[in-house]
């Protein structure tokens, strides 16, 4: 049996036409993979490599080079918080961070997959933390409890340090004078 729907096979396809070459849509494809699985399992690596005329290994140096792709060894968690430890993030407390939420979330280890993330790219918001895909922060330790309760109860994650909320100096972007969402007629 395949580990991959036809309609995951024609997604993977779809992006062939994206590239130059079909090696190129690796990252696409482990993605699309992902989402669907939640993780890539060897089989649907082997696929994917079918696909993309490639030797699973290739595929598999991509799958671990990268952080945020799971394989079958790694927790599956119904949601996904990745603590930033890069420079700015560490010198601002994500260690201690880090360590308070995967305290708080020991006993929820089926809902949470906790870790360290090399970097996340956010430095202006440090500590942050990436939570199902909602970059958070700057976060404090007394934010932890709500950020772990809000992923429980399907609420926004703390939605007043949502990066995407936040305010920007050009007034065209995602600040809350013009939302990320306009209306149907197309005005903000």
């Amino acid at each position: 049996m395949s580990a991959l729907s036809e309609q995951t096979r024609e997604r993977i396809r779809a992006e062939f036409a994206k590239y130059p070459n079909k090696r190129a849509a690796t990252l696409p494809a482990l993605h699309i993979v992902q989402d669907e699985h939640r993780q890539v399992s060897t089989e649907a690596l082997r696929e994917i490599a079918e696909l993309l005329e490639l030797h699973p290994a290739e595929v598999n140096d991509t799958l671990s080079f990268y952080g945020f792709f799971r394989n079958e060894s790694d927790p599956l968690g119904k949601h996904r918080v990745w603590i930033c430890r890069s420079l700015s993030c560490s010198l601002r407390g994500a260690d201690a961070l880090l360590e308070a939420i995967v305290a708080e979330a020991a006993d929820d280890q089926q809902d949470f997959n906790v870790r360290a993330f090399e970097c996340l790219g956010a430095c202006d918001i440090a500590p942050m933390a990436s939570v199902d895909g909602v970059y958070v922060g700057p976060l404090e330790l007394s934010d932890v409890p709500q950020l772990l309760d809000d992923a429980r109860a399907g609420r926004p994650v703390l939605p007043d340090k949502q990066l995407a909320t936040r305010l920007v100096a050009d007034p065209s972007a995602n600040s809350r004078e013009f939302p990320l969402h306009p209306t149907e007629d197309g005005s903000p």
